[in-house]
């Protein structure tokens, strides 16, 4: 059982998404692997997937246009990927079970969350729709709506401007070493939850204030939350 609601005055929590509160990953390799066929490209594997684990989608299939020598402007292919998406989204997306509950007691202590993400709106708000967890976090902000994609910290700052929060008040859930280091360029506290733990080791996720080095199944809601309270036996999560 979670601590006893404590209120953590002026605190706001903006989750990243893909990789954090849900495993959407391999609903968005299936859909960039499918949109890649369509292209000509028959190999596209996990391995070549992850390589984007944290990057925007607009930033992955610009990049992608040019390794494999696709023609289709990258508007065309957002729209492509988005759209394939979106139906294998709405068919099934798990929420992490530790982020849900962490989620919920986060809402029944009244802080306030968003989710900052390199996704799409459309896809941002099918996910959270489909998963119920709408119903705690009503606000999100993709990264199209800004200038620059992680790792540059804009689209937290810009979580953080609709939040009406001051950024060092902030703390940012990600699961990859771009989002992590967006989260400190913004000034923002960092719980790092690595999607390939393999991935830990990197300097982004090694300045995190609370690292959890062996990702989700290492995470627990309980930990995360005794550590926002700043009470002892947190730890590191490592």
């Amino acid at each position: 059982m979670l601590g006893a609601m404590i209120p953590l005055p002026g605190l706001h929590v903006i989750f990243d998404l893909d990789g954090t509160l849900v495993d959407s990953e391999p609903n968005y390799y299936e859909a960039g692997r499918r949109l890649l066929a369509r292209y000509g490209v028959a190999d596209f594997g996990w391995e070549d997937h992850t390589r984007f684990i944290g990057i925007g989608t607009r930033e992955t299939l610009t990049t992608l246009r040019t390794e494999y020598g696709i023609d289709a402007p990258v508007d065309e292919l957002l729209a492509g990927k988005d759209a394939l998406y979106l139906e294998l989204a709405g068919a099934s997306t798990e929420v992490f079970g530790q982020m849900r509950t962490f989620v919920e007691r986060l809402h029944t202590a009244g802080v306030p969350m968003a989710v900052a993400s390199g996704s799409s709106r459309a896809a941002i708000g099918a996910v959270l729709a489909v998963t119920g967890l709408d119903t705690y976090i009503p606000l999100y902000v993709s990264a199209e709506e800004v200038a620059h994609g992680k790792p540059e910290p804009d689209v937290f700052l810009e979580t953080a401007r609709r939040m009406g929060a001051e950024p060092a008040r902030c703390v940012v859930l990600e699961d990859a070493p771009p989002g992590a280091a967006a989260a400190h360029a913004a000034g923002m506290r960092c719980i790092a939850v690595p999607y390939v733990p393999a991935t830990a080791s990197d300097p982004a996720f090694e300045a995190a204030e609370l690292l959890f080095a062996e990702g989700q199944s290492a995470f627990t809601a309980e930990a995360a939350y005794g550590w926002l309270l700043g009470g002892a036996g947190a730890g590191t999560g490592s």
